[in-house]
């Protein structure tokens, strides 16, 4: 049997690595994308000399994780490091099966002459294809402390879990969620356009103010419909045709491929019912009981599969508390949220300003936008039988509320303040003294029993707690 040659496998690496001999430039393509907001942290830890550890990036598919490494690439070349001082290579390529990483960083170190104590940055992308890899991946830190070891993967099921159990103290996880609103903004070149910014007071505080609600609403349906992965914003094909990208191309790889390969689940069909119950129910109450009937899963099933998608960001699952903010002992109903919006749009197709679905999509795309900060773990929403409230925060010391939010896509609610009456009992119950109703235009104040009421766009709202949260991760306050 022929076996692939080493000869081949040093040509692959020259080939996945053209900075070598070309002008020390990433290929142009990537140098054009813009960057994600992420990447001055990104960046900043695979600069870090401080810990001896492996970098892992983790998150969806299509967020930008590979485009993120060129840019990393790139920036090391530009502040000094000798482009062969780099390396990059995607485990699934075919040649490279079989070979375990250090065989692989061998051959690196023959192509340059590298020895133990030089400072080399290796990229191994879509590290979950390699079996065990979380094993050679730790011997590779271990053995060459000098080396910058940084791995990203799709698969996040299987990276969080073998990255805790087998990588204590070698390695750091960074995951990289689908594009805030603010970010899809930024991308398509209209947030300058859509949103005034300036400075306020001697304390040089920023100011955001909406130019045209109208037309940031247009730009925020598009971004239900599409906006959460970088390249269906640059391309209009996939926008025109958005299942067949997202749904062939990013679900059915994770439902079909991924989780079934990692957890041999047999009854992928099974799974897939599953995933499309839930996602046409994001942002609405579910049961077991009733997940159970209507996709035809056994609960104990279901629930080993609930864990397989959210560990895959693919869904959040959020529990129940009551109007006064106490937990259930036995939680049998919650809420599912797709992690993008655009998954639904990809599945039932495009929604429009009028559509029924928008009043759960916006809930939705508000909370996605909280998958960029570690609170996401203190939200929760409120039911009882008199009355509910979409979003709200626990304080993690106290377990008590420190805000909550009703979400509508509508302006009618500020003539029709009794239709808060659940949500007014539920601050009331706990000592609040304000909240935030969402709309779909109308920015207004109003008091109800001496609680202060701010209507807020939605699509105002979405963009600065998107904004928000990536500017704190960059400059904390």
């Amino acid at each position: 049997m022929l076996q692939i040659s080493e000869k081949e496998i040093k040509k692959r690496l020259l080939f996945d690595n053209p900075w070598w001999e070309n002008e020390e430039q990433i290929d142009e393509r990537f140098n054009k994308m813009p960057r994600r907001s992420y990447f001055e942290l990104f960046f900043d830890l695979i600069t870090d000399k401080s810990v001896n550890r492996a970098l892992i990036l983790m998150g969806p598919r299509r967020v930008g994780k590979t485009v993120m490494v060129y840019h990393a690439i790139q920036r090391l070349i530009n502040e000094g490091l000798k482009p062969t001082q780099i390396l990059y290579l995607s485990i699934e390529t075919p040649v490279y099966t079989g070979l375990s990483l250090e065989q692989l960083v061998n051959f690196f170190q023959e192509l340059h002459n590298h020895q133990r104590k030089d400072a080399l940055v290796i990229f191994f992308d879509e590290i979950q294809y390699l079996k065990n890899w979380e094993i050679h991946l730790k011997s590779l830190v271990d053995s060459y402390p000098d080396y910058k070891f940084i791995a990203t993967g799709s698969a996040a099921a299987a990276l969080r879990l073998k990255s805790i159990e087998s990588g204590a103290g070698r390695f750091s996880n960074f995951i990289l969620p689908p594009l805030t609103f603010a970010e899809y903004l930024r991308f398509i070149e209209r947030e300058d356009e859509l949103i005034l910014t300036f400075f306020q007071g001697q304390s040089n505080k920023e100011i955001d103010a909406i130019r045209n609600i109208y037309e940031l609403n247009q730009e925020f349906i598009n971004y239900l419909n599409y906006g959460g992965y970088p390249e269906a914003v640059f391309s209009k094909t996939i926008q025109l045709d958005s299942s067949q990208y997202i749904k062939s191309d990013i679900i059915d790889k994770v439902l079909l491929r991924d989780l079934p390969s990692l957890y041999g689940i047999n009854d992928i069909q099974e799974l897939n019912r599953l995933f499309t119950t839930l996602a046409y129910n994001t942002g609405n109450e579910v049961s077991l009981e009733s997940l159970s009937k209507s996709a035809g899963v056994a609960k104990n099933t279901l629930k080993r599969y609930l864990e397989y998608l959210e560990a895959a960001f693919l869904i959040k699952c959020i529990n129940r508390i009551d109007r006064n903010a106490k937990h259930f002992q036995r939680a049998t109903s919650f809420k599912v949220y797709l992690t993008n919006p655009s998954m639904r749009a990809a599945l039932f197709g495009f929604v429009t300003e009028e559509d029924e679905a928008m009043g759960a999509l916006t809930e939705t795309a508000l909370f996605s936008q909280w998958f960029h900060s570690e609170k996401i773990e203190q939200i929760y929403y409120a039911r009882w039988k008199t009355g509910e409230v979409d979003l709200v925060y626990l304080r993690p010391d106290t377990q008590k509320p420190e805000w909550c939010v009703e979400v509508k896509w509508s302006d009618r609610i500020v003539n029709n303040l009794n239709e808060l009456s659940g949500l007014v009992q539920f601050i009331q119950e706990n000592g609040l003294v304000q909240t935030s109703v969402t709309t779909k235009t109308i920015t207004d104040l109003s008091s109800i029993n001496g609680i202060m009421i701010r209507f807020q766009p939605i699509a105002e709202m979405i963009y600065l707690l998107g904004k928000n949260i990536i500017n704190n991760k960059i400059k904390p306050s």
